[in-house]
């Protein structure tokens, strides 16, 4: 018992390099549940339900740009960037003075490590929903609660009720994962409210309704 109580420890947890790039692609049928299971929604009406919205949309850790597949699905205007080269838009690091101005969505799967500091860059340069892709774990700590959730409490957390393989530097049609995920969205500058509760979310299971034969094809 205790060697099996062991083992889901350490499946469970996804420990990086502080040097590493913490590279783990986003299925694209989970960003496509932000979409149709969330943002949608009319209790959340986050998101016109129409085919293209012209609002503009930044995806600062892009990678291979496996969300900025779906992203093009929903916007007319979507820029892209990441601090290695994946064949982006631009070669830039979010956090520094590189990247700079308003945009009305930035929607994200950032580095664990720094997914923080990614969503406090957002949220004063993002005029309507700042959305990001990260582990369940991502609520829990004191200083990340004092720092980020107490002054800028998320909108809506949206817990994926299956879960979603990840690995490490590719996407797979066929990996499984002991990690839960969800998505923490903030509303932007222009529908701010630091007084609202957050609204606590499941997803349903989406897989099967959202994932595409090509999803896994490489660019």
């Amino acid at each position: 018992m205790n060697a099996q109580n062991t083992t889901h420890a350490v499946m469970s947890q996804r420990h990086e390099k502080k040097d590493s790039l913490d590279y783990f692609p986003t299925p694209p049928w989970a960003t496509r549940a932000l979409f149709w299971q969330v943002l949608m929604q009319p209790q959340f009406a986050l998101f016109p339900r129409i085919e293209k919205s012209d609002d503009s949309c930044l995806e600062p850790a892009c990678g291979g740009g496996h969300m900025v597949k779906v992203l093009r699905e929903h916007f007319s205007k979507v820029e892209s960037c990441d601090i290695a080269d994946y064949g982006q838009d631009r070669i830039a690091d979010f956090l520094s003075k590189d990247v700079a101005g308003e945009c009305d969505y930035t929607i994200t799967n950032p580095p664990f490590n720094l997914a923080e500091e990614f969503v406090r860059k957002a949220l004063p340069m993002t005029r309507k929903c700042v959305a990001i892709f990260a582990r369940t774990q991502f609520m829990e700590s004191i200083g990340r609660y004092e720092r980020l959730f107490k002054p800028n409490p998320p909108a809506i957390i949206a817990q994926f009720s299956e879960r979603v393989p990840i690995v490490k530097g590719r996407l797979s049609a066929t990996a499984s994962t002991a990690t839960s995920y969800a998505w923490f969205i903030w509303n932007g500058t222009q529908h701010s409210d630091k007084t609202a509760e957050t609204k606590l979310f499941w997803i349903p299971p989406s897989r099967r309704i959202y994932e595409k034969p090509n999803d896994y094809e490489e660019r």
